[in-house]
This record gives C-alpha cells, structure tokens and sequence, in this order.
C-alpha cells in the first residue's frame, strides 16, 4: 500500500445540539477546550424534525460566533422538499456559513413520504445547482458498508455517485479497523476518486453503549478489542484509559499511512479526545 502524500493534515470535531441548559453548558466548556486545539472546523449533527434543524443553526452560529473557528451544519435531504432546501442553504449563505455536510439521513418516525430526494447525492447535486461552489461539501463513507446497503459494491456505487455531484471531501463512519478504510481508500484509487476521505474517529466512553450503537449503524467492534473492554465492565476509569490506549494506537496507524486528518465524534464531550490528541503529539 503506498501512502498518500498530497493533503496537509487536518482535524476536525463534531458536536450535536443540546437540549437543555446542563447540555448547553457542557458544550461551550468542551467546545472552548477544543478550539484551543485550532480545529479546521467544527460540525453539527441535525434531527429530523424541524425543531432539532432550528437547534442545529442555532449551535452552528453560537459555535462560530464564540470561538471563531468554522461551523459546518448537516444538511439531511430525506423528507424534505426542493423549496425547504433551498431556504436552508440560503439562509447558511447569508450567515456566512461556507462548509456543509450533506446527508441522506434517516425517515422520521411516523413519515411515509421521503420527500422530493431520495439520496444524498441527488442533495449535493442540488446544492451545486443553486450555489455553484461556493459551499464546501462534505459527505459521508462507508468503510464497512452501510447498514442498508444489499451488498459492497452497491454502496460502494452510492458513495461515488455522490463525489460524482460534485462532493469535495467525505467523512467515514467511525471504524475500529484501520485495514477497512485502506481498503476502501484503495477502492476509491481504482476508481479514480481524487478527494480527501478523512476518517471519523469514536472514542469509547461506555464501551456497552458503543456496542449497541455499533451494531445499529455497522460499525465493527473485533472481537479481540470487545473482549478487552467487557473484562473492565463498569470500571469507568479503566475503560476511558484503554479507550485511549487503542483509539491512539488506531489514528497513529492511520496517520502513519497519511490519512488526510481526522474527524473526531466527540459526544460533547472533550476529555477523551484531548488525551488522545496528546498522545499523538498533534499541533
């Protein structure tokens, strides 16, 4: 496998939008204690209602606004309409929000009707339209292939189709494998996919409550690394220092093989990524 020399290494973190005052306090020590770390940007995850959409604005602002560094909201196409999206991103383009993340996204409970899109790439098409390139684009890989996919090589097509309209990077689901991003990267050569796939990176706070998300959105947990984890049980301390100990030892691999950065999940929460951020010496 040869390395990839041809992006300068950047890092990024992603928050999702608090829902009570405890929650909004949380976010601006971690968010404060992170920017510290100057970030190429900062994302926010969305929910499905409109409500959680009027959260995700609200935080992009409140982040850029506080701590200067780049904001990007998820855009989520699923149950949404042309017009809805369009006062979105013009709404973002006069707030002067240049980075996106556009997403499939997954059908509110209770909807029937998936709206006027169907998939993330027919969004970024969209957006291209409407916008030109004035946003940033950014979408989401599958390492290990989506939970939905029928098979690999499907999926694999549904990600290419979505740097076809004009995506400029993506951001993998998290993964605990570095040997499935090589692969996938690989994939995206043969292809002649030529933009950056930066991976997402979760750090393991409660190791159960990982576990079950995993096995909801298909992300892998080796057996190996499972067993590790399940011999401390609750013993939280010992779980947060293994965490470290491994998640380290995954982004330096990945580093080591020149990633183009790493796109941290934080869970609102920055004591886990700062230790691991120290570990791997990154400026």
């Amino acid at each position: 496998m040869e390395p990839k020399n041809q992006y300068e290494k950047e890092y990024s973190f992603e928050f999702f939008p608090p829902r009570s005052a405890e929650a909004e306090e949380l976010l601006v020590n971690t968010s404060d204690m992170l920017a510290a770390l100057n970030p190429l940007f900062f994302s926010v995850t969305f929910g499905a209602d409109g409500t959680s959409r009027d959260k995700t604005r609200e935080t992009v602002m409140n982040l850029k606004v506080r701590t200067g560094i780049e904001s990007a909201p998820h855009i989520s196409c699923i149950g949404s309409t042309r017009e809805n999206i369009r006062g979105i991103i013009e709404d973002y383009r006069i707030q002067g929000i240049r980075r996106i993340v556009c997403l499939r996204g997954d059908m509110p409970s209770g909807m029937m009707d998936v709206g006027e899109f169907r998939y993330a790439n027919e969004l970024v098409e969209f957006i291209r339209q409407e916008t030109g390139s004035y946003f940033h684009i950014e979408v989401a890989a599958y390492p290990e292939m989506h939970p939905q996919a029928p098979n690999i090589e499907a999926d694999f097509q549904n990600f290419k189709r979505k740097i076809d309209a004009g995506a400029n990077g993506a951001i993998t689901q998290y993964f605990y494998n570095a040997d499935a991003y090589f692969r996938f990267r690989d994939a995206c050569d043969k292809s002649g996919i030529d933009v950056p796939i930066t991976p997402g990176i979760m750090p393991i706070g409660n190791f159960f409550q990982i576990s079950r998300f995993s096995e909801a959105c298909g992300a892998e947990i080796p057996r190996w690394m499972r067993k590790r984890f399940e011999y401390f049980g609750d013993d939280r301390e010992s779980v947060h220092s293994l965490s470290v100990e491994l998640i380290s030892g995954l982004c330096q691999r990945l580093l080591d093989n020149d990633v183009p950065g790493l796109h941290f999940y934080t869970m609102n929460r920055s004591h886990l990524v700062r230790r691991i951020w120290d570990n791997l010496d990154l400026k």
